[in-house]
């Protein structure tokens, strides 16, 4: 099994710090909110789309996946009472010169095998596509 840690702390009522191995990451724990850090929802999209990001690296090389660049774009639908996610939608876009059906493959490892991703798709709904990039990556 794979343990992780991570630690938080306040620095002020604007803002606190996450710290894991030689990383620190500012967080946007301010009630008004800040435009220069990630808050707890968007973190929690971001962590998603790390998630599918790092399956599809960890997975390209064994099905000879030919992976030339990669977009993850998350919309998430969060309730007001309680609060929680209630709906996530994401859209994986792929710079690949591969097949449909290559295409698709990548697609159902990513979900397969995505420790937050799975984690995720047990307390909400977590939808989503994957296409070909146009020019665009």
């Amino acid at each position: 099994m794979l343990e992780y840690r991570v630690s938080a702390r306040r620095v002020d009522a604007h803002g606190s710090t996450a710290e894991t191995k030689a990383a620190s990451i500012t967080l946007d724990t301010d009630i008004a909110g800040r435009a220069d850090a990630f808050n707890p929802a968007e973190l929690l999209l971001a962590s998603i789309a790390a998630c599918m990001i790092k399956g599809a690296e960890r997975v390209a090389p064994m099905i000879k996946f030919d992976l030339r660049g990669m977009e993850v774009r998350l919309h998430g639908v969060r309730q007001d009472a309680p609060p929680k996610m209630i709906r996530i939608d994401y859209e994986i876009i792929v710079d690949t010169p591969e097949s449909d059906q290559r295409l698709d493959l990548l697609h159902k490892n990513i979900r397969k095998y995505g420790t937050v991703s799975n984690t995720i798709a047990t307390a909400t709904v977590l939808n989503g596509v994957i296409r070909r990039a146009a020019a665009e990556i």
